[in-house]
């Protein structure tokens, strides 16, 4: 007889479990499916170019923060992380997955970048690997990826990791049709899988991050394929700040 809840981390994995393995994108144990995914580096898909979001390019234009400490959550082939390295941030980067991760370690060794990768779970590494305060957190793509029970994790992270006046930058699906799921929260447990990714509202991306400050919320802007940046309109771009 099993009986073994007792903290809120143990609810937390008991949930984890009713998805099926295939649903899996956020334990140390999706890292073997996005290495399947990262394998073939010629593939088609736009963000595996070497090119940094476009709304992350446009903070740094205007200037609505400095450089500083920056963390990148989901950090796959290391885009974003190059970009903030080269504007003079100091960067951590985090994902499950070591080949994305070796890809990354590659590009930054070409580019002469000093970042600092982490294979691994972002949240059992909070306080460890990532430690201190950061004052940027830069996520594109990966809160999606999560179900809705640990998104309670996330804000913990945020929480632990965020310094006081520090930003909160985010990507992910809106509630278009081709920007992931619209289905609401019970039916992910119903189905037992994410059915490639949650979809968000402005309204709910707001509530769920309300005790942050908001700076901008918008569509991200659609980019050619020519252009300097990723870009890609079924994505919002949120910008929050924590009071200092």
């Amino acid at each position: 007889m099993d009986r073994n809840i007792r903290t809120v981390e143990d609810v937390l994995k008991l949930l984890d479990d009713l998805f099926t393995p295939e649903a899996d994108r956020w334990t140390s144990d999706a890292a073997v499916w996005w290495d399947t995914f990262y394998a073939d580096r010629s593939k088609p898909v736009p963000f595996f170019a070497a090119k940094p979001d476009e709304n992350l390019a446009s903070y740094v234009d205007r200037r609505l923060f400095t450089p500083g400490r920056a963390l990148d959550l989901g950090c796959g082939p290391g885009r974003n992380a190059l970009y903030l390295d080269s504007h003079g941030f100091q960067v951590d980067a985090v994902d499950l997955s070591p080949a994305a991760v070796g890809w990354a370690e590659e590009r930054a060794g070409e580019a002469g970048a000093g970042i600092r990768f982490h294979r691994g779970d972002a949240f059992a590494l909070a306080g460890t690997e990532l430690s201190g305060r950061y004052d940027l957190i830069y996520d594109s793509g990966c809160f999606h990826h999560l179900p809705p029970h640990r998104r309670i994790s996330y804000l913990a992270l945020l929480d632990q990791l965020l310094a006081p006046g520090g930003y909160f930058a985010l990507t992910c699906f809106t509630d278009a049709e081709t920007g992931g799921s619209g289905l609401p929260d019970a039916a992910f447990y119903r189905d037992a899988r994410l059915h490639g990714g949650l979809a968000y509202t402005s309204q709910s991306l707001r509530r769920i991050f309300s005790d942050l400050t908001e700076v901008e919320l918008r569509l991200m802007r659609d980019e050619p394929p020519e252009s300097a940046h990723f870009g890609e309109p079924f994505l919002w771009t949120a910008l929050f700040r924590r009071d200092a």
